[in-house]
């Protein structure tokens, strides 16, 4: 499971082996499920004669899902040791929720204890959220918390008794932290880990680039521990940084550029978390910088004639998210910019004659 969760703090080796064992009896009840054939049941035994903890995860998984039937009618593969009877944990749930996710990856798992109020109930569940182009969307998350997602965006979003993850793959987001000191949220993205308990930020994966902008409270950033390409040796974490309401960073995942928070006008802010009301504010941005930044909202392909002059123009203005039609009337009309669209449609832009 830490190849899934890459934890920077390395959680202790007992607990990632038992996590382990968690994950192969939940592998071993599906086989049970679907009838095992005698090399799987040779399999099994020796699994099971490997250590005895591995037994008391089977009997576990299986008193979960109500799979007992089956393994009563394996009862000769046992180890001939005594068991006691299972008892549910935690680990146990996440283990069952990561191994389903692997079966579907869009099914939403939410285990709850009919013994806690309702905000504890949830143990253990893992569920992924994207965006198409073009597409926002904003969701609740069980502790309170609201996360919105950008324009072709994929997120995974894990809950636990004790850590909230957003696994960021691809896009931006941002989120309204739900306080809760006992349990910090991490946004994971690109091997950078932003932490918060409760405050405000958004995070969007480029190229090269993780951008944090914090819009209240204050994150922790860190960089978790990378191989290198040989895989002999681990690239050291670098030193903790804190990022305040109101300050940007550029994480820069090719190592060459040093990482310095920057102030950011809460004008400033407003543009850039524009997206969420469906919009794009542009304050100065040149045009090749602006149309960069329309283009990851529409399906559309858009270029530029090799002309500096053009590339270079200054653009201001409030342009809805995907209205392609609409841009086009405002640079013809506002920055004397025609427009020709190409065999493969293609928007290519240049300067109409004067």
């Amino acid at each position: 499971m830490s190849n899934i969760y890459p934890f920077p703090n390395q959680a202790d080796k007992a607990q990632i082996t038992n996590d382990d064992s968690l994950d192969q009896a939940c592998l071993w009840i599906s086989r049970i499920d679907r009838e095992l054939n005698q090399v799987e049941k040779g399999e099994l035994k020796h699994w099971l004669e490997q250590n005895p903890q591995h037994l008391t995860d089977l009997l576990e998984v299986a008193n979960l899902w109500d799979k007992m039937d089956e393994l009563s009618r394996l009862s000769d593969l046992f180890p001939k040791t005594k068991q006691t009877a299972p008892k549910t944990h935690f680990g146990l749930y996440a283990a069952a929720s990561l191994f389903l996710l692997v079966l579907s990856a869009w099914f939403i798992l939410d285990y709850s204890n009919n013994h806690t109020q309702p905000e504890q109930n949830i143990l253990a569940t893992q569920t992924n959220y994207q965006t198409k182009v073009g597409q926002n969307q904003v969701i609740k998350l069980p502790d309170g918390s609201e996360l919105t997602l950008n324009t072709n965006t994929f997120v995974q979003v894990k809950f636990s008794e004790n850590r909230r993850i957003i696994d960021l793959h691809r896009g931006e987001i941002h989120i309204q932290v739900a306080h809760d000191p006992t349990r910090p949220l991490d946004v994971l993205a690109a091997g950078q880990k932003i932490q918060a308990v409760g405050t405000a930020f958004s995070v969007q994966m480029k190229k090269d680039i993780v951008e944090l902008l914090v819009t209240d409270g204050k994150v922790k950033v860190e960089q978790t521990q990378q191989k290198t390409a040989s895989s002999t040796q681990t690239i050291q974490s670098e030193p903790v940084q804190f990022v305040a309401k109101g300050e940007k960073l550029d994480l820069d995942l090719t190592g060459k550029t040093a990482k310095e928070i920057e102030k950011v006008e809460d004008a400033d802010i407003a543009a850039k978390l524009s997206w969420r009301s469906g919009n794009l504010v542009f304050r100065g941005e040149t045009l090749a910088q602006a149309m960069a930044e329309i283009e990851r909202y529409t399906e559309t392909k858009i270029t530029l004639e090799q002309n500096d002059t053009l590339k270079n123009i200054k653009v201001a203005g409030v342009f809805k998210t995907g209205d392609i039609k609409g841009l086009l009337i405002v640079l013809s009309q506002n920055f004397n910019i025609e427009h020709q669209t190409l065999a493969d449609g293609t928007i290519k832009l240049s300067l109409a004659n004067s």
